[in-house]
This record gives C-alpha cells, structure tokens and sequence, in this order.
C-alpha cells in the first residue's frame, strides 16, 4: 500500500525532471526576449515574469524591486539543447551593460542566466567564458545565478510582441535594441 500511495504522488508531481525541460534568462524587457525564443522549434512555451527577488508576487504595475524581468522558456531537450539556448541568449543581450539593455536602466533591466542544477551551471558558465574570451577587451556582467521562485507577470505583458505588434516594433526600434545588438554581435546579432 505505502509503495503504491508513493507512486501516485510521484504520478501527482508529474515527472522528476521537471526543471530539466526549463531555463530562466534575464535579458532586459522581457517583450523582447520572449520573441528571441518563442519561435524556436523545439520551444514549447515562454512565459516572461520576474525572479531573483525575496519579493512575493510582485507585480509590473506596481511593487516588483529586488526582481529581474525574465522569461521562462519550456523546450523539449530532444530537438533544442540548453547549449543552443544559451547561444540564443547570448546574441540578444549587450553583456557588457552594468545599469540594465538599451534604453531600459535599473535593476529590473539587468541579464543574467539563471540555472537550477550543476548541468546548467556548467553549461552556462562555460557559454560565459566563451564570451569573456571573446570580448577580451570588455567586462562581461551579466552572471549565471542559481534559479529561484519564477513569478509570471500579468497576462497583459504575455505575448506583448504578438498582441500589440506597432507598440513593440517601435518601442524595440526607438530603445536601439537591434543597432546595439549588430555592433556587438555582427551577423549572429538576433532581430
């Protein structure tokens, strides 16, 4: 009986690795970073919301200190690796920007990689030394920081890119998001 009530919570919880299917990036204005990953073949879902913080539920119009905006992305690890993620990652943000990306400052505004066991970490701290390498010249600072509680936003701010298409193109436009991306990134720069 104990063995079966214990397999039917295992059942209840759905599967062990829950969090091996899941990555948490920060990337700035979490509108642009969940269009960089929504179209993904092998993403399944972006949810963009806060994390980072101690705050609970916070909220965009209103109290969200101590949080990063961040997406959630959920991908199927058989067509689209973590390693590929970080790439795509990387190619969306200015790694070198202490105040915040493109025309978004403050601490809610940072990057960072967010990693919930030892393979992301590994992963993710050798995509940052690959950087590091890179841009020999410049200060990388945007760190790989153990994953905490993911809180989505409002449903408002879900899908902004797909639901208000003329504010995003010209808020991402008017922010210089692309410009800085291409003199950082050259050709692997996203759009």
């Amino acid at each position: 009986m104990k063995a079966m009530l214990t397999i039917i919570a295992l059942i209840a919880l759905g599967p062990a690795s829950a969090w091996a299917d899941k990555a948490i990036f920060a990337g700035g204005c979490f509108w642009c970073m969940e269009q960089a990953f929504q179209p993904l073949t092998g993403v399944t879902d972006v949810v963009s919301g806060f994390t980072g913080g101690t705050l609970q539920n916070p909220v965009y119009d209103g109290n969200h200190e101590g949080h990063y905006e961040a997406i959630e992305v959920t991908f199927d690890p058989k067509v689209i690796s973590y390693q590929q993620l970080l790439d795509i990652y990387w190619v969306n943000v200015d790694p070198f920007d202490a105040r915040g990306q493109f025309c978004d400052k403050g601490p809610s505004y940072l990057s960072a990689i967010f990693v919930s066991d030892d393979t992301q970490r590994q992963l993710a701290e050798r995509s940052r030394q690959r950087v590091v390498e890179e841009f020999a010249d410049k200060t990388v600072v945007t760190p790989v920081l153990d994953a905490t509680r993911f809180y989505p936003v409002e449903e408002g701010h879900q899908d902004y890119y797909i639901k208000n298409p003329l504010r995003y193109r010209y808020y991402k436009t008017a922010c210089r998001r692309v410009s800085r991306l291409e003199d950082i990134w050259g050709d692997r720069a996203a759009h």
